[in-house]
């Protein structure tokens, strides 16, 4: 994925280097070039296709702490039971 995202970059760079060195570009004109025809598009698409990845890192944390949240609310219920008596007759 990364490959594409940096021979894109390469691409706009060359584009940009193309208009500011042309007799009828300027600098800007290249340094434009560059952000809307490179960093823009690229930066969104990365964006959009490692979606998947931000999702299964966000579930995992999530269901780390319902799990942690599972552990600690089994502590305080075992914490919270009486033990049972060694002698039989006396109440709790």
């Amino acid at each position: 994925m990364y490959i594409v995202a940096i021979a894109w970059i390469y691409v706009a760079l060359m584009m940009g280097v193309a208009e500011a060195t042309n007799t009828n570009g300027t600098v800007l004109g290249g340094i434009v070039t560059f952000i809307l025809y490179g960093i823009l598009p690229t930066s969104i698409i990365i964006y959009i296709m490692d979606s998947p990845r931000r999702k299964r890192v966000r579930m995992a944390r999530e269901h780390e702490a319902i799990e942690l949240t599972k552990l600690q609310n089994g502590n305080e219920i075992q914490a919270n039971t009486p033990k049972p008596s060694a002698d039989p007759d006396t109440k709790l």
